[in-house]
């Protein structure tokens, strides 16, 4: 802990970037949740769906390649407020747009400010989680991003219960649009600025040209493409499963629906322990190690669900290797991006930027290629990128010296 940073304001700031984590996931799955009745509300079909998802995701991405000059232009601090109350807004409006205006565009629009907000979040966030993590000198970012898995399952939760109890996608999106902008403000008041966290001294900050050259030079790194490799691996693995692996269950090895929901449950719960619980095991091996046998991990229950060849015992064991194997790559590939704190908001954004891509475009790419080769024939190549992602992990060593000539303190 530095003599800057007290005990208590230091666990009011873990606290808030926890919130935050969790309040991200529970705005994704309470869009998620609500979808079949936006299709009902809007008299839309499957294509147009998929428009929909389009537009989110592709203003996800752009939100988070702009997360770098969001924070050089306004510190993680006041990012994270604004980028939240978008988040806010975009669920608002989405509500709106279904049930009171009935209007495409208008639900549109809250996809784009919802997928711009969460996007930029998602690399402030990690930012700061990153720095938290140095503070305590202990491999803490997965737990993150468990907490981020916790909000899935709350909004998703959630979502059930409303779309049971009949409240209408703008009462649901309005109150949870409440929920996420009072939590902003309340993070904002226990969030310390960027200076006093890293314990910086009072030296004047760089001109903002100079930050946002150094926000596009990491693009020339190689390093900042090996952890995009590592992290596009897994994000892939992530993404694949979520939007595949029931259906393989089902319509691959010719089970009951519920089977292919439940393979997919112990998918999740396998991946959620390891993000709690993993963080140990990295400090005691170290990012490569750990990297290299998840990603063995990953490959072998990827390879086992393919081959389970209707055998559910099996199906179920390779689920579970699968959400084990795929639990920590994203995590540590941001914890690697972020080694220099100097540079931390450019290589995470970078890096996420590649594995996001992966992680929302991947599984529409391979749901076209299993139209010609079969869905469990596909799902060979998650098992080849997860094995690519463990190759380059080496990647995700930390750097020998931090910012200021500090040694590194872990693996």
């Amino acid at each position: 802990m530095t003599t800057a940073l007290s005990r208590a304001l230091f666990v009011r700031w873990r606290a808030a970037i926890f919130a935050i984590f969790l309040l991200s996931g529970l705005s994704i799955a309470t869009w998620a949740g609500r979808v079949p009745a936006i299709k009902v509300a809007l008299d839309i079909d499957k294509a147009q769906v998929g428009l929909l998802l389009l537009a989110m995701g592709v203003a996800s991405i752009i939100g988070i390649s702009s997360g770098p000059f969001v924070l050089a232009r306004t510190g993680a601090r006041k990012g994270m407020l604004a980028t939240m109350l978008l988040v806010a807004a975009g669920v608002i409006l989405i509500g709106l747009g279904t049930d009171v205006a009935h209007s495409i565009p208008l639900v549109v629009l809250g996809l784009v400010l919802f997928g711009l907000g969460n996007g930029s979040l998602d690399v402030m966030m990690n930012v700061e989680a990153t720095a938290v993590e140095q503070v305590m000198k202990k491999t803490i970012l997965p737990v993150f991003h468990a907490f981020f898995s916790f909000g899935t399952v709350l909004g998703a939760g959630a979502a059930a219960l409303a779309s049971g109890a009949g409240l209408t996608v703008a009462m649901h999106g309005g109150i949870v649009g409440a929920l996420i902008a009072l939590a902003a403000v309340v993070c904002f008041m226990n969030v310390p600025d960027r200076a006093e966290a890293q314990d910086a001294t009072a030296e004047e900050k760089p001109p903002w040209r100079e930050r946002m050259h150094a926000a596009l030079e990491v693009w020339r790194e190689p390093r900042t493409y090996a952890l995009g490799i590592v992290m596009l691996g897994m994000a892939f693995a992530e993404g694949g499963a979520n939007d595949w692996l029931a259906l393989g269950v089902v319509e691959g090895h010719g089970a009951p629906g519920e089977y292919g929901a439940a393979a997919l449950a112990v998918f999740s719960v396998g991946m959620t322990a390891v993000r709690l619980l993993g963080g140990p095991l990295v400090d005691r091996f170290g990012r490569v190690v750990v990297l290299r046998a998840l990603a063995v991990t990953a490959t072998a229950g990827i390879l086992l669900f393919i081959l389970a060849d209707g055998n559910l015992v099996l199906v179920f064991a390779g689920a579970a290797l699968w959400g084990i194997g795929a639990s920590l790559g994203f995590p540590l590939g941001m914890s690697a991006a972020a080694d220099d704190p100097a540079k931390a908001a450019a290589r995470v954004s970078a890096a996420a930027t590649i594995g996001y891509i992966a992680f929302l475009g991947g599984p529409p790419v391979l749901g076209l290629i299993s139209e010609h080769l079969g869905l469990l024939n596909t799902l060979f190549i998650l098992a080849v990128l997860a094995l690519l992602s463990g190759l380059f992990s080496g990647a995700a060593r930390p750097l020998k010296t931090r910012a200021g000539g500090e040694p590194d303190h872990r693996r």
